[in-house]
């Protein structure tokens, strides 16, 4: 639901890092995943680790998963590009949900002005279709299985379900890139994953030299799953797109579910599909406005 609401937050002049005094922004979330989005195209500088911690932090700050930055295009077929801060001053290379925040962005400043168009994400280009009222479909890329993709550590050959050694237990996983890193492990009741526990584990391990987002997934039926993610630099999320599409194209490796799968994650519904192991997968889902806001130094 979209809000006019204005939303200011007085930042200290002392804290370092914060010297962009007045930034507007929005905040907007996709199925819960929650978003800080600034257009950086007059010229503003992007956003210092410190920054995006203090605005990230829900406490003292907005409250988010995410800084996006909305950006000139840098390829002829976009129009408007975007990159990823993770709540930990980190930058991202993939997002799915933020994906769909700034597809709806660009529409609501009409900066898109056609149901189908393209965006720069700090990976490559992505189309676009806006799929129903606050929802869009975004290609994500093709999945990347061989291990130096990931990259994972210690393993040569792709493998539909790897084991490690963790303190004397065995965990077994799929692996994947879109873009990021994912470890996806099957769980008989998500409810009941170690996500806040395993999840860290995994991240710190060296199997996965950039650490990585862990998925737990549970298979309902072969066209519906049940999905927690505890992400690079955030922690567990209500939503993770790129998630989703990892423990999709993971699942469907392995036979476990077919090619169009609803994935039911904490805060709503994505839709995945893969027509085929060499096309790109795709993700449907919401994208919307909660408030507009200015930070202030």
């Amino acid at each position: 639901m979209a809000s006019n609401g204005q939303h200011k937050h007085a930042a200290s002049a002392s804290e370092p890092g914060l010297r962009q005094a007045g930034r507007r922004f929005t905040k907007m979330h996709g199925a819960g995943n929650d978003f800080v989005v600034l257009d950086l195209r007059d010229g503003a500088p992007e956003p210092s680790p410190q920054l995006c911690r203090a605005m990230a932090d829900r406490h003292t700050g907005v409250g988010c998963d995410q800084l996006l930055t909305i950006e000139a295009p840098r390829s002829p077929a976009a129009i408007a590009s975007y990159r990823i801060w993770n709540a930990d001053g980190s930058p991202s290379q993939q997002c799915g949900n933020g994906a769909r925040c700034i597809a709806a962005w660009l529409v609501r400043d009409e900066t898109a002005r056609g149901a189908a168009f393209a965006v720069d994400s700090p990976l490559a280009t992505h189309e676009v279709v806006r799929v129903g009222e606050d929802r869009y479909a975004i290609a994500m890329g093709v999945p990347q299985f061989a291990p130096q993709a990931i990259p994972l550590a210690g393993f040569n050959d792709a493998q539909d379900e790897y084991a490690l050694d963790l303190d004397g237990a065995q965990v077994r996983f799929g692996a994947v890139s879109m873009g990021n890193p994912h470890l996806v492990i099957e769980v008989t009741d998500v409810a009941q994953a170690p996500v806040a526990t395993l999840g860290p584990r995994l991240q710190a391990h060296g199997v996965l030299p950039q650490s990585g987002n862990i998925g737990f997934a549970e298979v309902i039926a072969r066209d519906r799953i049940r999905l927690r993610v505890y992400e690079r630099g955030v922690g567990e999320t209500l939503a993770c797109g790129s998630g989703a599409c990892a423990a999709v194209a993971v699942l469907v490796r392995r036979g476990r579910v077919d090619r169009e799968v609803t994935v039911l994650l904490p805060g709503g519904e994505l839709r995945i599909a893969w027509p085929d192991d060499n096309s790109p997968i795709t993700m449907a889902g919401p994208a919307a406005f909660v408030y507009e806001g200015e930070w202030l130094q």
